[in-house]
């Protein structure tokens, strides 16, 4: 038999998890929501959302409505009788009405080995956070944030190097895995559920634009968590030079202290430039200067003629 499944998401991330669904035999994904269309680019131009484009070329029929919690739309959803809610970064409030609507709940799709970051910004946090691992897990959703019982789990060790955009695709596609595999065996009662210990709970909270701006004095692994975790998107780790705003997007961590000046330029070679720290260096291998597109740090370096003994600010 398959289930019949609503399924609720808008960016990017969501999109493996809801073709996953459609194709598995176990499931019908009988209707999609999403956020509505929004203003985008230098035109402000109405765009949907990668899920709304992603249904649409399925043939899976799907609304955009501004809030998804109303009386017309719950009563709706329990006259229609699906067996469940899947919810991947949908962005918003869901009320206790909606997600009792369905013979078995909601689960949601979450970016991070809960009960460790709850909220906003869990990818970006683990890497800021310099966590060695992280994950993906699927849960029940409950009115409280991200406080539902765990179902399943996928975890794996998070690399030095490793940015937000490349973990975003990575949790994007183990998430739609963890998905497929568990959905069934949990409407069936087959699996048992976690319940999260409230004492281990951390909180990923939105990230804001200040939080970009780098102190050279901070430890270089600390500074290169930074620029690697706000890689996606912005805010973006930034420094000022020349009295102007550079953002760094790419670094690798140097073992070894300098004895220059925290910020100083401490070596300059064809294809990146080293920047001491108040413990150890950074090795600078992407910018963007201001108004400019984002480059190599060799094209930045015979652009801007930069020099050791430079500092940045």
């Amino acid at each position: 038999m398959s289930y019949k499944v609503i399924f609720c998401g808008t960016p990017l991330f969501a999109v493996p998890a809801l073709g996953a669904l459609h194709s598995h035999k176990d499931f019908e994904v009988a209707k999609v929501y999403s956020q509505p269309d929004r203003p985008s680019g230098r035109g402000k131009k109405l765009k949907p959302s990668p899920v709304k484009l992603a249904a649409q070329d399925l043939g899976i029929t799907v609304a955009t409505p501004e809030k998804i919690s109303t009386k017309d739309i719950i009563e709706q959803l329990r006259d229609e009788k699906y067996d469940v809610g899947v919810v991947v970064a949908f962005g918003q409030i869901l009320s206790q009405d909606f997600l009792d609507a369905f013979a078995h709940g909601c689960v949601n799709v979450h970016s991070s080995l809960l009960p460790r970051w709850r909220g906003a910004a869990p990818m970006q946090r683990a890497i800021m956070d310099g966590d060695h691992e992280t994950g993906v897990s699927l849960q029940k959703v409950v009115r409280k944030l991200d406080a539902g019982d765990v179902i399943a789990e996928s975890r794996f060790s998070l690399p030095i190097d490793c940015g937000a955009t490349e973990l975003y695709q990575e949790l994007s596609q183990r998430g739609a895995q963890l998905l497929t595999q568990s959905l069934a065996p949990y409407i069936r009662g087959e699996l048992t559920l976690r319940p999260q210990d409230e004492s281990l709970v951390t909180h990923a909270k939105k990230i804001s634009k200040e939080e970009g701006l780098i102190n050279w004095s901070e430890p270089a692994f600390s500074i290169h968590n930074k620029i690697r975790g706000l890689d996606m998107g912005g805010p973006f780790a930034y420094t000022r030079f020349r009295n102007k705003t550079l953002k760094i997007h790419k670094s690798v961590f140097r073992q070894g202290d300098s004895s220059a000046t925290p910020g100083m330029v401490v070596d300059v070679n064809e294809d990146s430039f080293t920047v001491a720290c108040g413990q150890g260096e950074l090795e600078i291998c992407v910018v963007q200067p201001e108004s400019k597109a984002r480059m190599a740090a060799g094209d930045f370096i015979r652009g801007y003629h930069l020099q050791e003994g430079e500092k940045f600010d």
